[in-house]
């Protein structure tokens, strides 16, 4: 019997509603919840591909132990369970817990469960080792907001639905719906914004997708937009000066202008590749619109530079008085008031590691560099020996995939828990299968205010889990009574899984069970000018120049001088981001693999091509110091000359687990990134993936 019901996606923070058709505990089909409040009938297509990945013969079953090289075979979860325990308590035992190490990947942040009961059993395992995606694409969003506001989980956002000048940066919002800014549909409010008289403009380094509906791209030269923000300011300063809620709620104020004085409009006009009348004009479009307002993402935070660029970021918007109000950028509570609760971080913490001076990990949104990660497991000193992967795959996620995959090759024990046994699971010596989205209960990523319509919304299991899969928080507590541990939700036979969401709900005169009942509550929007009561610094004011990001200023007039000694003819590798992927997502769904989708391709302007004498669809050879890959070439004018573009996410060839995957390999770029020492910014531990300098030439047909 056929019975429709309410959930949601599970893969990016918007979190659209979906209408889930259930046939006999089977999910025969997905699409839009028209009557959703907040997405209004918007799913995109990771939404309602969902579907394939649910029903994907080759998710994972049951668990599995990997018998010899490549070989796996089923087990039970007693077995598993039992063994998995007995070998990491003796690995601990035996050299101590510092041989033990965890990577924890982006699905978990959309898993409201995994990451109590993941991080619980971590911390009591003694765990210290331990790193995830969060630096390879946003820990500098925190670590900036720390510094600037005395909190990591401040994250103003654009009002964009009454702004009257918006500014995206590094972000393509056709393809990635405005990461932390939970805003399904964004490109239908940046049409409705163009309709009402506002100026939309993207700055990027090509002619992105979302500019074919609203809005029209500045295109800059990768890893510069710093130095723009840094010459936005300035200028805005030796013309309409600051606004006064600067000197009112803020402190080294002066300090700012003097840093900013060092990139005047001409010196950075060289550097970003954008003329000094367009930088003016955007100057002045920002400070004299009535109201305006900017985001940033991808693109600058996987640069060498992003912290700074949040910093300067949060101060043009402070700077022009936009900061806390309408139309301007300002923080959303939602169902937890997040940057009041998690309190200050004291930002003094640095640790003089073997690879370098890194970020002290720990608290929100700050592990260990990625891009150690080889190294630390490798370490002579302390090496690792046990490793627990939680949804995750760092072998094609992380720079230098060959040092990744020796790495693993090197271990005594790796777990990995997913839904895929994928690149990195076929290193592991146990799989274990994890429920997916639509068999688990689960409520929307609402604790980080990044909701500018905030609500909460629940969802049953909306099918039972299939054969003998189990929900992530299970396999976690279960490894935890298994090794004598506490459990994460609290101490009684029957866990509560609930109770913390609860206790959260209840600051918003909510609760678990009236969710349950009514499925959804959209709350009500924050007072814009709730920002400046939640600054957690000892002063209470906005710090225009923090001391945490001296060492990046210094950092910043280094690189300025090292960019600005490169070749004129020096190409620079960025991520090309793609609707029918994300990340290593979707790599398996064979709906997907058609056409120019079954193999990803360098992107080149003709311009570069020419001279290299490169044709359309040949075969090149990206190198650098860090490695080469090859593969094919697309030309298209929509990059920015010098600019060169390759999607990630791809290089399954060796993935058995994932048979449409391995069939339609492609290549990972990650070849050609760095890691190790200098391959992260050390003010938060974020990974350098993109603006990266490479050679393209043609290959050696074979």
């Amino acid at each position: 019997m056929k019975e429709q019901k309410r959930t949601f996606c599970r893969v990016c923070e918007p979190a659209c509603g979906l209408i889930a058709t259930v046939d006999d505990d089977e999910l025969v089909t997905l699409e839009a919840d028209k009557a959703h409040p907040i997405s209004k009938g918007f799913v995109c297509n990771k939404g309602i591909y969902g579907l394939d990945i649910h029903n994907d013969p080759d998710r994972l079953r049951v668990p599995l132990k990997q018998i010899s090289k490549g070989r796996f075979e089923p087990i039970s979860w007693e077995q598993a369970l039992s063994e998995i325990t007995e070998r990491v308590l003796a690995i601990r035992n035996n050299y101590g817990a510092g041989a033990l190490a965890a990577y924890s990947g982006n699905p978990g942040a959309f898993n409201t469960l995994l990451g109590p009961s993941f991080g619980k059993l971590m911390v009591q395992l003694g765990v210290r080792k331990f790193f995830s995606s969060g630096t390879q694409d946003c820990a500098n969003k925190f670590a900036g907001s720390e510094g600037v506001f005395g909190t990591r989980t401040l994250h103003p956002l654009p009002d964009i639905e009454h702004s009257d000048f918006i500014m995206i940066i590094g972000e393509n919002p056709a393809v990635s719906h405005m990461s932390f800014f939970s805003i399904p549909h964004p490109m239908r409010h940046l049409q409705d914004a163009e309709k009402r008289g506002a100026k939309v403009i993207y700055i990027n380094p090509r002619e992105i997708e979302s500019a074919k509906s609203a809005g029209r791209v500045v295109k800059i030269k990768p890893d510069t937009d710093v130095y723009l923000l840094a010459a936005l300011i300035n200028e805005i300063d030796n013309t309409v000066g600051f606004d006064a809620a600067v000197y009112a709620h803020g402190e080294h104020v002066d300090e700012l202008r003097t840093f900013v004085r060092q990139y005047p409009v001409e010196k950075v006009a060289r550097i970003t590749g954008i003329g000094d009348d367009e930088i003016r004009s955007l100057a002045a479009s920002f400070a004299t619109s009535p109201t305006a307002s900017i985001h940033m993402s991808t693109g600058v935070n996987m640069g060498r530079q992003g912290t700074v660029a949040y910093w300067l970021m949060h101060m043009l918007s402070f700077v022009t008085g936009n900061l806390g109000k309408i139309g301007g950028n300002y923080y959303s509570t939602g169902f937890y008031d997040r940057a009041v609760t998690a309190g200050a971080h004291l930002p003094e913490e640095f640790i003089d590691s073997p690879f370098g001076t890194h970020r002290q990990p720990g608290g929100v949104g700050i592990n260990l560099p990625g891009n150690l990660m080889a190294d630390y497991l490798t370490q002579q000193d302390e090496p690792v020996h046990a490793l627990f992967v939680s949804s995750g795959n760092p072998v094609l996620s992380i720079g230098g995939e060959e040092k990744m995959r020796a790495a693993l090759e090197g271990l005594d024990l790796i777990v990995c828990v997913d839904i895929y046994r994928n690149a990195t699971g076929e290193y592991a010596d146990y799989v274990l299968p994890a429920t997916g989205a639509f068999e688990r209960e689960d409520i929307n990523i609402t604790g980080l205010g990044m909701q500018l319509n905030p609500s909460v919304q629940f969802t049953s299991a909306v099918v039972p889990p299939a054969y003998e899969r189990k929900p992530d928080w299970w396999i976690y507590e279960q490894l935890s009574q298994h090794m004598g541990f506490d459990s994460a939700f609290d101490q009684s036979d029957t866990p509560d899984m609930w109770g913390r969401v609860n206790a959260m709900l209840k600051s918003t005169g909510h609760s678990i069970d009236a969710l349950r009942d009514v499925g959804i509550i959209a709350l009500e929007r924050s007072t814009p000018d709730n920002i400046y009561a939640r600054i957690q610094r000892d002063a209470g004011l906005i710090d225009c120049c923090p001391a945490l990001f001296a060492s990046g200023v210094t950092r910043m007039a280094e690189i300025f001088n090292e960019l600005e000694a490169e070749p004129e003819d020096q190409l620079k590798l960025i991520n090309k981001r793609d609707a029918y992927m994300f990340n290593s997502w979707y790599a398996n769904v064979a709906k997907l693999k058609h056409g120019e989708r079954t193999d990803n391709y360098l992107y080149m302007h003709p311009d570069d091509a020419e001279i290299r004498q490169i044709r359309d669809g040949a075969l090149v050879r990206i190198e650098n110091q860090y490695g080469h890959v090859e593969t094919g070439v697309k030309l298209t004018h929509d990059l920015k000359p010098g600019v060169v573009a390759m999607p990630h996410g791809w290089g399954q060839g060796t993935t058995a687990g994932m048979q449409v995957a391995q069939a339609n390999p492609g290549t990972n770029c990650n070849a050609v990134l760095p890691s190790g020492p200098d391959s992260f910014d050390p003010l938060s531990n974020q990974s350098h993936m993109t603006g990266i300098s490479v050679d393209v030439r043609l290959a050696v047909e074979r």
